[in-house]
């Protein structure tokens, strides 16, 4: 198809997500993915800066993924997980505990499905129903994970009546990570000469309401470090430490999603890295599979599991052998590669693009972690607008909210990531103050 009858027929018959069935701007159809690369069918080439999500970490058609696909294909596509296993399954299972140290892993079809079931195995462990979360948070679309999202200020507000209540504490306070550009400079990281300041008055704020609910409480689950899709708000880990020593001292199980942080996006393999502590449950998804197929995975402890015994939760196509094998290989992918060197080659690039956005009178914060950069806009910011800036830049960006963010895949070499930036820069630009 033209790209004309592939627009015309996406207004009639597809659903996008965050968005009205009759949404007036269209999308962009693409025809190819390759490297960094996003080749619409325009004939428009456009560096992509969001990892399509935040999963593509290896970029597009990678040939070990690619081959991983093709020779599980080879083999069967799929085939039940009650009462069978397979290979690729038992491979990705082992890998993930040895990553993790979290003994028993269960595989699911998405990030919410993931949060849901954390949510199932707090319940059925402990025996309690609620749950302590922060605000500014975001857990996934499903009802159990929209229950944890931010109340006010989340994409859920329409379902608040229907929706689980838990506990929620104040936002924490942000400062971590690099903030280019007036009046911020470069702090922020342990070891920096601007690390940023803890504040006490939060940690006994947490300590407070923790006491308060801990007898109705089956777990706390948080973002490590990262708000994602609630704010793209960076953390100081010391209140991450501080939710393990609570959780430890009043009986109650932590459960880190970390979809959204995993497997290197923030400059450690895990959010939890950062403050050197490990849940009793965590959420992965996302990069999990280096973009290629849906699935995610919800780990917990042999304690846990145990307690747990039968866990009410059994997803159709759970384990599926083609996400199972590509997923494994491009966790292999990913150890075997110097990830690190490349978030912190991104990070670097990052801050020195995006200093100059910190002077446009449109911008509220600019910041960066790994290989997140962040502007914040005093306005919500008109997407479809933004969108046509970056992209006459050459460049795929996806900014909602008061956000224009960029996730780029790791491969993201210096050019593209300067491309990248420049975008970010125009776009905040032409914003009003």
């Amino acid at each position: 198809m033209d790209a004309e009858t592939l627009r015309d027929l996406d207004r009639r018959h597809l659903w996008h997500p965050y968005a009205p069935a009759s949404a007036e701007a269209p999308a962009h159809p693409v025809v190819r993915a390759d490297g960094v690369r996003l080749t619409l069918a325009d004939g428009r080439e456009l560096v992509d800066g969001m990892s399509s999500w935040w999963a593509a970490i290896h970029g597009y058609n990678h040939p070990r993924l690619n081959a991983a696909v093709s020779d599980q294909l080879d083999d069967m596509a799929h085939v039940m997980f009650g009462g069978l296993t397979h290979e690729p399954a038992v491979r990705l299972a082992r890998r993930l505990a040895e990553m993790t140290g979290l003994d028993r892993v269960f595989l699911a079809d998405s990030g919410s499905v993931a949060v849901e079931v954390a949510i199932k195995m707090a319940i059925q462990c402990t025996g309690r129903s609620r749950l302590l979360t922060v605000k500014g948070g975001y857990h996934g679309d499903t009802f159990g994970a929209m229950a944890v999202c931010d109340p006010v200020n989340g994409m859920h507000h329409l379902f608040t009546g229907v929706l689980a209540q838990h506990v929620f504490a104040d936002r924490p306070p942000g400062g971590y990570g690099f903030h280019p550009g007036p009046p911020g400079g470069y702090g922020s990281r342990p070891g920096d000469s601007a690390a940023s300041v803890v504040d006490e008055a939060y940690l006994d704020h947490l300590a407070g309401l923790v006491a308060r609910h801990a007898g109705e409480l089956a777990a706390i689950i948080v973002e490590p470090v990262v708000q994602g899709a609630g704010g793209m708000r960076f953390y100081h880990p010391a209140y991450l430490r501080r939710l393990r020593e609570l959780a430890d001292e009043h009986g109650l199980l932590l459960i880190a999603d970390e979809i959204a942080t995993g497997f290197g996006r923030t400059g450690e393999m895990f959010g939890c890295d950062h403050a050197g502590i490990r849940p009793d449950i965590m959420c992965l998804g996302k990069a999990l599979t280096g973009g290629y197929l849906t699935m995610a995975a919800t780990l917990c402890t042999s304690e846990v599991a145990e307690r747990i015994g039968v866990l009410m939760h059994g997803p159709t196509f759970m384990g599926n052998p083609l996400a199972a094998a590509v997923a494994e290989a491009s966790l292999a992918l990913l150890e075997e590669r110097p990830w690190r060197d490349e978030v912190r080659r991104i990070e670097a690039g990052l801050v020195e693009g995006l200093a100059g956005a910190a002077r446009a009178p449109g911008v509220s914060d600019v910041r960066v972690l790994g290989a997140i950069g962040v502007i914040e806009t005093k306005h919500p910011v008109d997407t479809s607008k933004i969108q046509d800036i970056v992209m006459e830049h050459g460049v795929w960006l996806r900014p909602f909210g008061h956000l224009l963010y960029t996730m780029p895949p790791y491969t993201t070499g210096p050019d593209d990531l300067a491309r990248i930036t420049e975008a970010m820069t125009a776009a905040a630009a032409t914003l009003s103050a």
